[in-house]
């Protein structure tokens, strides 16, 4: 029996310094690697042309809009999504290799490992991070809220789950995290605002982030990945405490 055709696909906005090592994990799993850009200014485009990828430029919309978009863009029904900052452990490509064979599922979630300055975490809520990531197409799509996107599948369909890490090379640094949080943040304010959604002083301003520290450092274990592991609870709790700021402020001036 021939394998089925696995299309990888990927979105970036200048990722020089990470798809290089992403696309070549994929190499040998998927038949071809498809790259949607938001108009990078960096190497991107050369690098992802040197390796064999299909380069498509592609006005960015919103994350959850441009990865439906992407995948559209593949000649398989069943795709891999990764993004440009992660790459394949060996023992995940060969878990997918031997699906490939014969997909039996609609969808396959993977474990994620998230590298932090350096470090791999095992706690702090961020691993094992599970998330659909090859998948059938024609089962579902992207959705979720903006910048924080899931495959969902439609109802009743089948879920398989892969031995192996998905390898996340985040942030190299405590300053990209907190540059992060402060582009994820306006996002997400503003598409809880748009929505309607309220934000108090005293539950989501104040309590939110405390229990969000208290939850990831002490219940998730964060305590155990040391020094990484108190910045990296502090920093979601900093998150929430910003978003939720945020929310409150863009309502005060639609009220106006």
């Amino acid at each position: 029996m021939n394998p089925i055709r696995l299309s990888a696909v990927i979105i970036t906005l200048n990722e020089e310094q990470n798809i290089g090592r992403c696309i070549d994990s994929v190499y040998g799993v998927a038949d071809e690697v498809i790259v949607v850009d938001s108009f990078s200014t960096d190497a991107t485009e050369s690098i992802c042309l040197a390796k064999g990828a299909i380069f498509i430029r592609n006005k960015f919309e919103g994350h959850i809009q441009q990865q439906n978009f992407a995948k559209e863009q593949a000649s398989s029904d069943y795709i891999l999504s990764i993004d440009a900052d992660e790459a394949l452990s060996p023992e995940l490509r060969n878990a997918i290799l031997a699906v490939k064979a014969d997909f039996m599922r609609d969808g396959y979630r993977v474990n994620r490992l998230t590298q932090y300055c350096g470090q791999w975490i095992h706690h702090c809520g961020w691993y094992p991070d599970r998330n659909i990531r090859v998948w059938n197409r024609t089962k579902g799509q992207w959705a979720g809220e903006n910048p924080h996107n899931k495959i969902v599948l439609v109802p009743e369909s089948s879920i398989g789950q892969l031995q192996g890490d998905l390898l996340h090379y985040s942030f190299p640094t405590i300053a990209s995290h907190l540059k992060t949080i402060s582009h994820f943040s306006e996002i997400a304010s503003v598409a809880a605002a748009k929505k309607g959604k309220q934000a108090t002083l005293l539950i989501h301003v104040i309590g939110n982030p405390i229990f969000t520290f208290v939850k990831k450092y002490f219940f998730q274990l964060g305590f155990l990945d040391g020094f990484y592991g108190f910045v990296i609870c502090v920093n979601s709790a900093f998150a929430n405490f910003t978003k939720y700021v945020k929310i409150r402020e863009l309502n005060r001036k639609l009220r106006v």
